[in-house]
C-alpha cells in the first residue's frame, strides 16, 4: 500500500509537470471582478457551462453589485435574470440566502475559511474551494468538478466516485502548493483532450502515464459504434 501510494505521488508529480507546461495559461474560466461575483458565478455554474454563465453574469453583475442588491428584488425577478443557467429557482434561493448571511454574519464580506464558507446557502466544498483558491489564493482543498472527476479517475489517481473522497485522494497525492492550479490543469486537459465521449488519446501528453487508457479506448470504440 505504501509503495503504491509512493508510485501514485511520483506519477502525480510528473502529471503536474507536463500539464503545467502544456497549459501555462490555465485559469478560472468564470469571469468575475471580486470574490462575491465569483461566489455567485460558481453557484450559477452548477449543471451549466462556464460559457453560458459568463453570458448571464455579463448583465447580472451590472444590475447587482453587492449582496444587498440581491435582497432588494423579488425572487421571481432574480429567477428571470438567471433562468438560462438552469435550476434557476434553487439558484435564486441560494444566492439570496448566501447574500443575507454574508451581510448578517460577515459584515458584507466573503468569509475566508472553509468552515465559514460552508455556512452559506448553496455552498459546498467545490464552491468554497473555487472562491477561496481563486479569489483569495487560499489552498484549502482541491476543486472537484466533472472534468477533474473524470480525468483523475482515468489517470488512476483515485478510484472513488464521490467528489469529497476524490478531493481527499488528490490532496494526499498533490503538493498543497498546487492545490489551486491542479484542477485548472485537469479542466483544461479534460476540455481539450480527455473528453468524456471521445478522448483524444493519441494527442495526449499523458498517454504513457494513463493506466486507464485501454479502458478509455474501449469506451470510445463502443460509443463510436452507437453514432
Amino acid at each position: 500500500m505504501i509503495s503504491d501510494n509512493s508510485e501514485k505521488k511520483q506519477r502525480a508529480d510528473e502529471i503536474i509537470r507536463r500539464l503545467k507546461r502544456e497549459y501555462p495559461d490555465a485559469h478560472c474560466a468564470l469571469i468575475h471582478a471580486n470574490a462575491f461575483e465569483l461566489l455567485v458565478a460558481t453557484i450559477l455554474s452548477a449543471q451549466c457551462t462556464d460559457e453560458r454563465v459568463n453570458i448571464v453574469t455579463a448583465n447580472l453583475f451590472r444590475k447587482y453589485r453587492r449582496p444587498q442588491d440581491y435582497l432588494e428584488v423579488a425572487q421571481e425577478e432574480l429567477e428571470a435574470d438567471i433562468r438560462p443557467t438552469g435550476f434557476f429557482r434553487n439558484k435564486a434561493k441560494s444566492i439570496q440566502g448566501a447574500s443575507a448571511k454574508i451581510i448578517e454574519n460577515f459584515g458584507g464580506e466573503i468569509p475566508q475559511t472553509m468552515e465559514e464558507m460552508l455556512t452559506l446557502n448553496g455552498v459546498a466544498r467545490k464552491t468554497a474551494n473555487v472562491v477561496l483558491g481563486n479569489a483569495f489564493g487560499i489552498a484549502s482543498g482541491v476543486v472537484v468538478d466533472t472534468h477533474v472527476l473524470r480525468v483523475s479517475q482515468r489517470l488512476g489517481l483515485t478510484e472513488n466516485v464521490v467528489p469529497e473522497k476524490i478531493e481527499r485522494d488528490l490532496m494526499e497525492l498533490v503538493p498543497q502548493k498546487h492545490w489551486i492550479m491542479f484542477p485548472h490543469w485537469l479542466i483544461f486537459h479534460g476540455r481539450k483532450i480527455c473528453q468524456a465521449r471521445k478522448p483524444k488519446c493519441a494527442e495526449c501528453v499523458l498517454e504513457n502515464l494513463c493506466p486507464k487508457i485501454g479502458v478509455v479506448k474501449s469506451e470510445k470504440e463502443s460509443e463510436d459504434g452507437l453514432d
